[in-house]
Parts: C-alpha cells; sequence; structure tokens
C-alpha cells in the first residue's frame, strides 16, 4: 500500500507539472496574441521589416513601395503598432482620450487611414497589368484622364488633391493596357508620402516600362494643402507640372497638340 501512494502521488505531480506547463504555453501564447506589434523576440514590427530591408541594401524613403518585405499579416499588426504611437502624439498634443468621446478611437482610426488608404502604395504590391498586342496597329495619340490623384506631402503630411492626364503614343509593337488600369497604377503610385514633381516621373517610368511606347507624357494639376491650410494660407495656389518623353519630347507638334486637346476638357 505504501508504495502505491508513493507511485500515485508521483502521478498527480507529474500531471500537475503537466497542468502547469500547459497553461505557461497557453499563457505565453495568449500574451503574444495581445501584443502583435512585436515579433516572437520581443522586437517592434517595424524594426524587423526595417531590419530586412537594410539587410538588402534596399531603399525605403515616403515614396518607395516596401511590399516585397512585407510578410502576410504583418500589415494588421503594423497598424497595431502605428495606434500605439499614434496615442502617444495625442497625449503628447494634451487631448482627452478617454472622457471626449470624438477623440476616443482616433489614435486607430488614423493608423487604419495611413496604413490601409492613403499610404497603401507603400505596402502593397503594384497592381496586376494585363497586356494586349496591338493587332490593329495603332499609332494614334491616346489621352487618358482626367484622373482623380489622393496623395500627400512628405513634408508635412498634408493632402494633395488634384488631376493628371496621361498621354501615350503607341507603337505598331506597344503593348497595350486597358482603361482602368491607367487610373490603378496612379493611385498606387500616388498613395505615398512624396513631392508632386517626383510622383509624375515614377508614374511615366513605369508606364515607358509596361507598355514601352514611341512617347508618353503626363500633366499633373493639384491644389497642396500644405499651402493652403498652413504656411501663406494661399487659397488659389495650385501646381501643374508635365513630364515629356520620347516623342512628346522631341516633336514639338505632337507635343502642342496634346497640350492643346487638354486645355478643351
Amino acid at each position: 500500500m505504501p508504495i502505491k501512494k508513493a507511485i500515485s502521488k508521483k502521478v498527480v505531480a507529474t500531471k500537475s507539472v503537466g497542468k502547469a506547463t500547459s497553461k505557461a504555453v497557453a499563457k505565453k501564447t495568449s500574451t503574444q496574441k495581445v501584443n502583435p506589434t512585436k515579433d516572437e523576440s520581443g522586437l517592434p514590427l517595424s524594426l524587423v521589416i526595417r531590419r530586412r530591408i537594410q539587410a538588402q541594401k534596399a531603399r525605403f524613403h515616403a515614396n518607395d513601395n516596401i511590399a516585397a518585405f512585407i510578410k502576410p499579416g504583418e500589415l494588421d499588426g503594423l497598424v497595431d503598432e502605428v495606434a500605439e504611437k499614434m496615442q502617444a502624439v495625442l497625449e503628447s498634443l494634451v487631448i482627452d482620450t478617454d472622457s471626449d468621446h470624438n477623440t476616443k478611437n482616433t489614435s486607430r482610426r488614423v493608423a487604419k487611414m495611413f496604413v490601409q488608404e492613403v499610404f497603401n502604395g507603400r505596402y502593397v504590391e503594384q497592381p496586376t497589368l494585363t497586356k494586349f498586342p496591338n493587332v490593329s496597329r495603332l499609332n494614334e495619340l491616346m489621352i487618358i484622364g482626367p484622373i482623380t490623384v489622393r496623395s500627400a506631402c512628405s513634408h508635412h503630411l498634408c493632402p494633395i488633391m488634384g488631376r493628371i492626364w496621361i498621354g501615350v503614343l503607341p507603337s505598331k509593337e506597344s503593348a497595350l493596357i486597358g482603361l482602368s488600369k491607367y487610373s490603378r497604377l496612379t493611385e498606387w503610385v500616388m498613395c505615398r508620402p512624396q513631392i508632386q514633381e517626383e510622383a509624375v516621373v515614377e508614374l511615366a517610368d513605369m508606364l515607358e516600362k509596361k507598355i514601352k511606347p514611341i512617347g508618353v507624357a503626363i500633366v499633373m494639376d493639384a491644389d497642396h494643402f500644405c499651402m493652403q491650410w498652413r504656411g501663406v494660407k494661399d487659397r488659389d495656389s495650385k501646381m501643374v507640372n508635365s513630364v515629356m518623353r520620347g516623342a512628346f519630347l522631341k516633336d514639338s507638334n505632337l507635343r502642342r497638340e496634346f497640350l492643346s486637346l487638354l486645355d478643351k476638357r
């Protein structure tokens, strides 16, 4: 009997240890779920992504796309981390987010806005483009626009709101893309903090690479809230700039035709 009791106590003790271990594992797992802004080693998710980029010696300026360095599911964690830090910003601005019903969830709303909407062009891959062969051997001027533009100035993160016109002169060998793809590509490029001058150049580079036309022309006309909302507060100021490539740069008649057609819209 004493021997059986001893064995029984040992079994009970083993089960207790097993339960304790299971609870500890469950607690650890639960803690990891509660704090998705850090990876398994406890590092902030933004730092983990930053280190991946730096390991490849890649650039991650405000207007760069970094989708290649973000793993599935990490954008949700990034929203959580930004929300935490945005909450700290609101507190430093001495804004009561506890009793003010208007600002209670502002930090999360702002975080979702930045990651999922206004800066989304940094975090998602380029839209898929379906190309069509130029069966009819089209080589006449095409103009797409105005395409609505929503971006943000990288100096103050103030909105840039405007319109873009795209002129394309295809060659007989050029690829053709659907009209909606011009809008999708434009939105993907513009949904980042940047300056207008660089944004139109990047869009022109992309179109040249994708469809290989004889010429590409882009005109952008936009309101900059960093001038209208702050600073000089000039409500009527706009910025208009253009990029001309290939035939549009060399052929003044083609360039004149493109610009004159914009005046009529």
